[in-house]
């Protein structure tokens, strides 16, 4: 390994990057959705559980003069909780898989994500390099931290905007709230809303 990748393997490089890395697990997640509306009305439906998987990637990416930090996360979750039962329980109804990325020169971290329903995100903010706590925010029609989804989508429920509000505690546990917010046909807009507390595993 060269002196080059060896600093970039040196995590305070990484920034507020760097507390995300490991396996991090969620037993209690509560999920509000705009779906059927008689879907949500119990535990089995509205709990979930997840695993976040974050790994480092090195080394670094130049885009000329800027120099990326960033690392890869895959998210599974299923409905239901160890203490819920019905038809549902531990049913896979979420994943994702995307990018962290940071930049020490600006601050700018993105989240940027795909959802194998036919969208993407690019979520966005300003954090700093100690920063435990952080809003990330995309928003449909921008060019910089936006989203693009497929023509069903746009149709019936088209993501305005989005906003995950996450925080690392420092005893081993995080939680976040994320808030996708869906112009639903004939019904208006939607807060479909998702948080969780995880805890980093062994």
């Amino acid at each position: 390994m060269s002196t080059a990748q060896e600093n970039d393997v040196n995590l305070a490089n990484f920034g507020p990057l760097a507390g995300l890395l490991g396996v991090w697990e969620g037993n209690d997640g509560t999920d509000i959705s705009p779906g059927m509306p008689d879907r949500m009305m119990t535990d089995t439906e509205s709990k979930y559980r997840e695993r976040w998987v974050f790994q480092l990637i090195t080394p670094h990416v130049e885009n000329h003069d800027q120099k990326l930090r960033q690392i890869v996360c895959d998210t599974n979750a299923w409905r239901g909780t160890p203490s819920t039962a019905g038809k549902h329980a531990g049913e896979a109804f979420h994943a994702q898989r995307g990018y962290w990325v940071w930049d020490p020169a600006t601050g700018m971290m993105l989240n940027s994500f795909a959802v194998p329903r036919g969208i993407v995100i690019n979520a966005g903010g300003t954090v700093k390099p100690d920063a435990t706590s952080f809003e990330l925010v995309a928003e449909a029609g921008s060019e910089t931290f936006g989203i693009c989804q497929n023509p069903f989508l746009i149709e019936n429920f088209k993501v305005v905007r989005y906003i995950l509000k996450l925080t690392l505690n420092g005893d081993g546990t995080m939680d976040y709230h994320q808030d996708t917010q869906l112009q639903v046909k004939g019904r208006g807009l939607h807060h479909h809303t998702d948080t969780n507390h995880l805890t980093r595993q062994p």
